[in-house]
């Protein structure tokens, strides 16, 4: 089920015109502005120029981390070896995001796949065989495809070389042993031809068995959330078949060269495993290379938490070298995921030619940055077919054997196809074992998450409270910079902008506008009691509102009863109440704000955060307002603001979490539950390695040891109450057992849906910012 309040998605257009012209309070009036603010003049929904302005400023955000990428890189050029330990904490980072971090399995030699009714070798050739194998890559993962050996299974060979197809291909089309490739393509085949042993790995492919999302998002969800990736996972085969090569070539007394060409979404996997392990000595690239500020536009099974942080393919390449790197401008796959399938739209298309020319040339500069003998290692560029024609050019198969010492001639490409000794060959069959296996460690890994926080942690001192508030700041700072991400700039000058938007029976509401950076806003709904004497000063509760909702739905809009006009009610009981206008609305835009944001270590909260830090030190500034009583207090996707935002505005004085506290982690990363969020069309909700780190109980012991209160309904369809129950367990145990703070940390139940009770949680307000109930 979705965290959402039902029905709020469903916003007509004439109820966007009521609330661009503050018609919904059904009283006229005259706009005048908040005393000590400028006359807000904005036209239209204000909402959309919020979110119109932060994708503005998320574009240049994305152009910004190109010229600032350097100041991760810290490398020193004299030398192979110094080279290598000056690159290595850039290859650690690399591994973290890709989630290349369970230790990979060794192994003797792979393994024949095969049964009573068909033998082990499935093509023959002219002089070579073909197998079908597996090994074990990591867990109980193991890569499968085939195995091309020149001379038969004992033979010797001038290299070892894994051949990544795309993840629609097949490997048997890549030997040959399948039609549908053009002969000059077939690079597998023309790689054992050439001497060279050759393995081919199956990758996850893109077609849909799991609702309506791609394989490659579905098992990309679970692995986001636990700080693993699809990406990391095929690169692990990859370098668990290069941790065999080397071993098979020590063992047998010669130099291990090994090699490693992808084509497409091989050609991303190659150009990784090269950047991070540097036994590989010739890597090519095919139908990838390119600028990657436009990653946001691809496939989110290419989405990498801050990748363009550190990481442009020109980067990867600096990393590769002084080792041969062949890039080859060809054809790519063309895909298009269209909006509205359930999963996160995105395309792929042919890199343009100079596009992929000017990356090529900045990576070489970046090699040649590096001085001395490195500065030669330059990548070499091969076009194919003016960027456009097929891959495995002889060109650029020629280049990427003489990376492996090979100098001799590549072997014709030939028309003469392996013979297919497989009567019943069933890639389906194949393509769920690798489904399953990769779902599997998903789920694994779901499992061990909490003995993996409860050892993250470990380091909070909580003999007493003051103790405890300075040993959670480092967990704070790590939770702002690498979970949440934050941007190093300053707030701007708020700049207040306001019209009277409501006058009502005991308060009057106001629309604000703030600065927070350039071109972004904050942007609410302000109910002041009318009943405040001159100098005296209220407490504040900020009220925000779930997925595509608006500030006018915490107010009365008619329609909405689900928040139950929690704001106004407050404001009549005599507090100060801001609604603030979040960013989580218009679906695909908010969202596509989401794919923005994490490619450069960002997320819709590194926004979100800024904005209430500017509400709220704006409050604090308002006569009527006492700095030291605001409270904060969300509902559905206002909910999950509720665990991110005070922890790092540490002016709230408390959170309170209504209808979506859970066991957050299970909730975004099971692929059992049908509460998950792999299931809805929610792409954007994936946070990185939250199953490592912070989950609800983690975030709740950041609030700590302010006032933190959960509101539940029992047929709330976020979550069954026995994980709300368990998660709330332990942020009880911390406050109650540990910190001695229990009167500070409470649950209410109640018999109801999705909504706002209004309850308890208004005792909890009334309590927390010493305000009398009425």
């Amino acid at each position: 089920m979705r965290t959402r309040v039902p029905r709020f998605a469903f916003v007509t257009v004439w109820t966007l015109h009521l609330f661009a012209s503050g018609a919904v309070s059904g009283t006229p009036q005259d706009g005048s502005p908040l005393p000590g603010t400028t006359a807000l003049e904005l036209e239209g929904d204000v909402a959309d120029h919020l979110v119109a302005g932060v994708d503005r400023f998320l574009l240049r955000e994305i152009e910004a981390a190109k010229s600032t990428r350097s100041e991760h890189w810290k490398l020193d050029g004299s030398g192979r070896e110094a080279f290598e330990r000056s690159v290595e904490p850039n290859r650690q980072r690399l591994a973290h995001i890709l989630g290349v971090r369970d230790a990979r399995v060794p192994f003797d030699g792979v393994s024949y796949v095969g049964g009573t009714a068909q033998g082990v070798v499935v093509g023959r050739g002219d002089g070579y065989e073909v197998f079908a194998v597996r090994w074990p890559a990591f867990g109980d993962v193991h890569a499968e495809g085939l195995y091309l050996v020149p001379g038969g299974a004992g033979a010797k060979s001038v290299a070892d070389v894994v051949v990544v197809p795309d993840a629609d291909q097949l490997p048997e089309a890549l030997a040959g042993l399948v039609p549908g490739l053009a002969s000059g393509s077939q690079v597998a085949r023309r790689l054992v031809e050439s001497g060279c042993r050759v393995l081919v790995p199956t990758l996850v492919d893109r077609k849909v068995t799991h609702r309506r999302l791609t394989n490659r998002e579905f098992l990309y969800r679970s692995a986001f959330e636990l700080g693993r990736h699809l990406i990391g996972y095929e690169v692990q085969k990859i370098l668990a078949a290069v941790d065999w090569f080397e071993r098979d070539a020590r063992e047998s007394g010669r130099e291990a060269r090994i090699g490693v060409f992808g084509w497409g979404e091989g050609g991303l996997l190659a150009l990784h495993a090269g950047a991070l392990d540097p036994r590989i000595d010739s890597v090519c690239v095919s139908g990838h290379f390119d600028a990657r500020e436009g990653v946001w536009r691809e496939p989110i099974y290419r989405n990498v938490f801050g990748l363009l942080e550190q990481f442009g393919d020109a980067e990867l390449a600096r990393m590769i070298a002084p080792r041969r790197l062949v890039v080859e401008a060809a054809r790519g796959p063309e895909i298009v995921v269209p909006p509205g399938t359930g999963g996160g739209p995105g395309r792929l298309a042919t890199p343009e030619l100079s596009s992929v020319e000017a990356e090529v040339a900045r990576a070489v500069s970046l090699v040649q940055e590096l001085g001395g003998d490195l500065a030669r290692a330059t990548p070499t560029l091969v076009v194919s077919g003016a960027g456009k024609g097929p891959f495995g050019s002889a060109p650029a198969l020629e280049a990427f054997l003489r990376g492996l010492g090979k100098d001799d001639e590549l072997a014709p490409s030939g028309e003469s196809r392996p013979a297919h000794l497989r009567e019943r060959f069933d890639p389906d069959a194949r393509q769920r074992r690798q489904m399953h296996e990769i779902d599997r460690h998903n789920q694994w890994l779901l499992r061990e998450s909490p003995y993996v926080r409860q050892e993250f942690m470990k380091k909070l001192d909580t003999s007493s409270p003051g103790k405890y508030a300075a040993s959670v700041e480092p967990y704070r700072r790590l939770f702002y910079d690498e979970i949440i991400g934050r941007f190093d700039r300053k707030l701007l000058p708020p700049k207040p902008r306001s019209r009277r938007s409501h006058d009502e029976d005991g308060w009057t509401g106001y629309e604000v506008v703030l600065d927070v950076f350039p071109d972004v806003i904050a942007y609410g709904i302000l109910l002041v009691p009318k009943d405040i004497e001159p100098g005296e000063r209220r407490p504040v509760v900020v009220c925000q509102h779930g997925l595509e909702g608006r500030p006018q739905d915490t107010i009365g809009k008619p329609g909405f009863h689900y928040y139950k006009a929690f704001a106004a009610a407050l404001a009549r009981r005599g507090f100060v109440t801001f609604a603030p206008q979040n960013l989580y609305i218009f679906q695909d835009r908010f969202r596509t704000l989401q794919r923005k944001s994490n490619p450069i270590k960002k997320t819709l909260y590194s926004v979100i955060v800024p904005q209430h830090q500017q509400i709220v030190d704006w409050l604090q500034t308002q006569p009527f307002v006492d700095p030291e009583r605001i409270g904060f207090y969300g509902l559905s996707y206002g909910g999950k603001t509720a665990m991110r935002v005070p922890p790092l505005v540490k002016d709230y004085k408390f959170s309170i979490c209504s209808a979506d506290f859970n066991e957050w982690v299970w909730k975004n990363a099971s692929t059992r539950s049908r509460y998950s969020y792999v299931w809805t069309g929610e792409y954007e909700i994936f946070e990185f390695d939250l199953g490592s780190t912070f989950n609800y109980a983690e975030m709740a012991a950041l609030i700590a040891p302010r006032p933190f209160m959960v509101e539940r309904g029992h047929f709330d369809g976020v979550a069954p109450d026995e994980t709300v129950g368990y998660e709330f367990a332990k942020v009880r145990f911390l406050y109650s057992a540990r910190l001695g703070i229990g009167d500070r940390c409470e649950i209410e139940w109640f018999v109801g849906p999705h909504s706002i009770n209004s309850k308890k949680t208004f005792d909890f307000c009334h309590r927390h910012l010493d305000w009398p109930k009425p």
